[in-house]
Formats: structure tokens, C-alpha cells, sequence
């Protein structure tokens, strides 16, 4: 027999064989149509399994998986220590970890405006190491590598910038698609776009991801469990996503009422978390299930140039969170600590709260963000009135235009691909997309192209 143990949240996924009939798991697949995301250990085959985070694994000689059996489990165990002991515990774990993950070798650190790769920066600052940064902005978007430029900067770090140009999916979305195995649709890994520049840099990357989740409020302020449900609900579940899984669900004759499904399953999920406050038992939720499951899936992409570390992501900064007061992690208040003690990084403009800083975001409210947000809106709108429209999203780049419409319809109407998602519900979103709202059913037509590459490169009868 052989075994594998998984980390709390791994950084890929790793598929295993069940004895069980290669049939297409149909109710994963809609789940997945709504939200993103399969969930627990949902695969696209009722014989494949994801193994599960945090459990030990045991495969028979044959290499089928007999059984799992977890060796963590996501507690809440608040320790009495003061705000100031619990800093300095994250700061020198921060530190302990990037400074083992890193080791000898050259780093590639993707920046932000935000504060986990900024964290990152002042951490690698301190240490001296030879980093290699960079950051990316759409074309005719926000130019957030402005702000990634300035932390770089600061840090006496190389820095590359990047424009993330319109249609670049299209060159590489069969790439795309071997790399993730359509376990995440399309709309979101834009460092697709700049993959061979990225290999032509020399180091391993440090990445930043989930540091925004561990080290936040879990939900909004006062939310009761009776609550947790209906915002799970709400954050995961896109309504064009629930309305084309609904449509599907019926067409592939499914006994039952996929809404009551999903709820059910959510339910289920969430009752295996056996912690009581309210905000640390769905931050434990979404790292099980959401960055496992979603999250993870395109870390694929950063690993296919070079190799991968994430600090966040280590074993001993989950056990970490465990143990700290949840009024330290709310409102992100250990990071912005950390980060305050340097005090050129902390007065780099916060993407999130710009124009402001980390120093005094707290004035981003009516009235002293109300000059920014004026003008930024009469700029965006004088860039529309000229024919260049201020891109937010990444789809735009992706799906608006001509040239982007020809591609995309490409692949929704794949001869063979029809004969498992027929044309009618194909032609009902590719219409709402065209002709309503493409921002509301963005997210149901990537899923479509999504599941068309997965047709068309994986499927198997």
C-alpha cells in the first residue's frame, strides 16, 4: 500500500482513481457551472477524485484510493497575548518562512497594490535578496503597475512592467487549458498572457496568494451562524452561473431541485468544521474549500515557468491563524501593523482604498474621497466617449469586440461539444451576453467556453 499526506492547503490539486463507473459527474459539473468551483473532492468523472487537504491517503497496490482520514482539522483556540506579541509572532513567522522557502536562489515577486505581496517586499527588503519583481495592468485599465513600480522601487528591487493586451487568450487557451485542466474557467489568469516573459526570468517565484483571506474578518462584523448559509450563497453562487447550472440540471434529466442540492451541500460541508465563532469557521471554509478548489487551480500557470513558493500557504501560518484573536485579524490589522513600520512602503497608494495610503485610508469616505471619485468618473467617462472604454474586467479584453466575438463562437459551437450542452442553451446565454448585460453573464459564457475546452481536450466516454 502507499500513502500520500496533503498539506492544509495544498498548492495544486492531485487527482486519484476510485473504484467506482466512468460516468460524468453531472451534479459536480453544475455545481461547478455556478460557482467556479468543484467542491470537496468533485471531479468531472464520478471515478476521479481530488484528494481532500489535510488528510492522509491510502492507495491500494492496484493505485485506486481506499481511504482518507484527516490529520488537521481547522480549530479556533485564541491565545491570551497582547496585539503587539501577536505582531511580532507574524512578522518573525513571515519571515522564518519566506527566508526557508527562498534559501539561496533569485526571487520572482509578482507585485500589487495590495498587501500581501507588499508584506512580501518589505520582508525581502530586510533580507537583502536578489528580487526580480514585476506587475501588469490591462490595456486601457487602471495602471495599477504604477503603484507596484513605487514599492519596487522603494525596495531597491528590478522591476518589469507588463500590459495585458486585448484577444491575447485566444493564442493560448488550448495551453491554458492543459495546464489547469479546465478546473477553473477563464476569465481570471491573466499571467497567461505574459507566460514566455515570465519564463525568461531566472529565480522562484514568491507568491502572495490567500494572505487577503487568513488575515482578514472571515465575514461582515455581528453575521450569526444562522447567517453563514445565505452569504455563502451570495458570494459564490453567480446568478447567471445558477441560472445556466438550473438549465442544464433539466436537460440532463437530474432527479431533484438543484438549488435545494447546492444549499444541501453547503450545508454538509460546513457542518465538518466544528468551530463556533462565526468569522474563523467560515475563513476555515473558504481555505478548505475555496483555495483548494479555485484558488490552487492556477497557481499551475506561475509553476509551468519556474518553481513556487507561498508563505501563506505553509502549514505553520495556517496553525498560526488558529491559535490568534480574531479582533487582531479583522480589518487586516496584523498586515497593516507590519507594514506601518516602514514608513516610505506604508505611504504607497492602497489599490483598494486609492488615492489613499496605508497611513490615512481611513479618509477614504465621503467627503475626502470625494474629489477622486468625481474626477475618476468623468475621466473614465470622457475615455468612453472617445471609443476607449475603461477596462476593468478581464473578459473584456477577452470576449468584447469582433475579432473576440469570432473566437469565442469558435469554440461555444464546437460541432461535437453540442451533443453535450446543446445549442439552444449555448444561443440563450451567448444572446443575454451580446444583447443584455455581458458583465452579468460574463461568467456563464466563460464557464461555457470553459466546459467546450474541456470537451473538446478531455472528455472521455
Amino acid at each position: 500500500m502507499n500513502h500520500i499526506r496533503t498539506q492544509i492547503l495544498p498548492s495544486k490539486q492531485s487527482f486519484a482513481k476510485i473504484r467506482a463507473p466512468h460516468e460524468l459527474n453531472l451534479k459536480a459539473i453544475a455545481i461547478y457551472v455556478a460557482t467556479g468551483f468543484f467542491f470537496e473532492s468533485d471531479t468531472f468523472y464520478k471515478d476521479e477524485v481530488c484528494l481532500l487537504p489535510a488528510h492522509d491517503h491510502t492507495f491500494d497496490d492496484e493505485g485506486y484510493l481506499l481511504e482518507s482520514k484527516p490529520w488537521f482539522e481547522w480549530y479556533y483556540s485564541p491565545r491570551e497575548l497582547s496585539f503587539q506579541d501577536a505582531l511580532d509572532e507574524y512578522q518573525s513567522l513571515l519571515k522564518l518562512i519566506i527566508k526557508e522557502q527562498t534559501g539561496d536562489s533569485k526571487v520572482i515577486l509578482p507585485l500589487s497594490g495590495g498587501l500581501d505581496s507588499r508584506s512580501q517586499a518589505l520582508i525581502f527588503k530586510n533580507l537583502n535578496c536578489d528580487v526580480q519583481s514585476y506587475s501588469y495592468s490591462f490595456k486601457g485599465g487602471f495602471p495599477e503597475h504604477k503603484i507596484s513600480e513605487k514599492i519596487a522601487k522603494t525596495c531597491g528591487f528590478k522591476f518589469q512592467k507588463f500590459e495585458i493586451q486585448k484577444g491575447y487568450l485566444w493564442e493560448c487557451i488550448e495551453d491554458l487549458a492543459k495546464i489547469n485542466g479546465c478546473y477553473s474557467e477563464f476569465t481570471h489568469p491573466r499571467q497567461m498572457a505574459i507566460l514566455n516573459d515570465l519564463k525568461q526570468m531566472q529565480g522562484e517565484f514568491s507568491l502572495g496568494h490567500w494572505g487577503d483571506v487568513l488575515f482578514d474578518r472571515g465575514v461582515p462584523e455581528g453575521t450569526k451562524a444562522s447567517e453563514i448559509i445565505p452569504l455563502l450563497y451570495k458570494k459564490m453562487v453567480k446568478k447567471d452561473g445558477l441560472e445556466l447550472a438550473k438549465q442544464l440540471w433539466n436537460h440532463w434529466s437530474i432527479e431533484g431541485d438543484f438549488e435545494t442540492y447546492l444549499t444541501q451541500r453547503l450545508e454538509t460541508l460546513l457542518s465538518k468544521i466544528k468551530i463556533d465563532n462565526v468569522s474563523a469557521k467560515v475563513r476555515a471554509f473558504k481555505t478548505t474549500h475555496w483555495a483548494h478548489r479555485w484558488t490552487s487551480t492556477n497557481l499551475l500557470i506561475f509553476e509551468n515557468a519556474h518553481s513556487i513558493n507561498l508563505p501563506y500557504y505553509d502549514n505553520r501560518m495556517c496553525e498560526f491563524i488558529c491559535t490568534i484573536p480574531e479582533e487582531y485579524l479583522a480589518d487586516r490589522k496584523l498586515q497593516l501593523a507590519h507594514l506601518k513600520t516602514d514608513n516610505a512602503l506604508a505611504s504607497i497608494t492602497w489599490h483598494d482604498q486609492k488615492p489613499f495610503s496605508i497611513k490615512n485610508y481611513k479618509y477614504n469616505k465621503v467627503p475626502y474621497n470625494l474629489p477622486y471619485r468625481v474626477a475618476d468618473k468623468l475621466k473614465r467617462e470622457l475615455k468612453g466617449a472617445f471609443g476607449n472604454p475603461h477596462i476593468q474586467r478581464n473578459f473584456e479584453l477577452q470576449f468584447l469586440g469582433k475579432d473576440n466575438d469570432k473566437k469565442l463562437r469558435q469554440y461555444l459551437y464546437e460541432t461535437s461539444y453540442l451533443d453535450f450542452i446543446p445549442e439552444t442553451i449555448i444561443t440563450s446565454f451567448y444572446d443575454k451576453f451580446k444583447n443584455e448585460d455581458y458583465v452579468k453573464y460574463s461568467h456563464s459564457v466563460s464557464q461555457l467556453l470553459t466546459l467546450s475546452l474541456w470537451h473538446k481536450l478531455f472528455y472521455s466516454s
